[in-house]
């Protein structure tokens, strides 16, 4: 999407919504922008949040996304305009969903893990 707003994001939530199992729940974590904190937030009744607590990128799966991203597709490249820059972007994020032990790898949080 070219922008992140609360339209997007209640668009995003409902595509998620459609993808989950029936009977299941998807938990998603987010952190504070103001469009994942909105009273106007739709959320689908098979979804719950989790908020992250402010200031602490550390605890976000989606960095480490972006750093492996920098890292493996981004560093050292000059891009001719916008396009190019939105090209190179999907090109890369559907690179790295062609991997998902990579994907899985980078954003492993050993707290999240329900253990049985």
């Amino acid at each position: 999407m070219p922008e992140v707003n609360l339209n997007a994001m209640n668009e995003h939530l409902t595509v998620i919504s459609e993808k989950v199992a029936p009977s299941a729940i998807a938990l998603l974590v987010f952190d504070g922008a103001g469009w994942h904190t909105s009273s106007r937030l739709q959320v689908p009744d098979n979804i719950v949040l989790l908020p992250l607590p402010p200031y602490a990128p550390e605890l976000n799966p989606v960095e480490n996304i972006w750093e492996y991203l920098r890292a493996n597709h981004f560093s050292h490249q000059v891009w001719n305009g916008y396009t190019a820059i939105v090209d190179a972007c999907c090109d890369s994020w559907n690179a790295l969903m062609r991997l998902p032990d990579v994907m899985t790898s980078i954003t492993r949080r050993d707290w999240a893990w329900v253990r049985t």
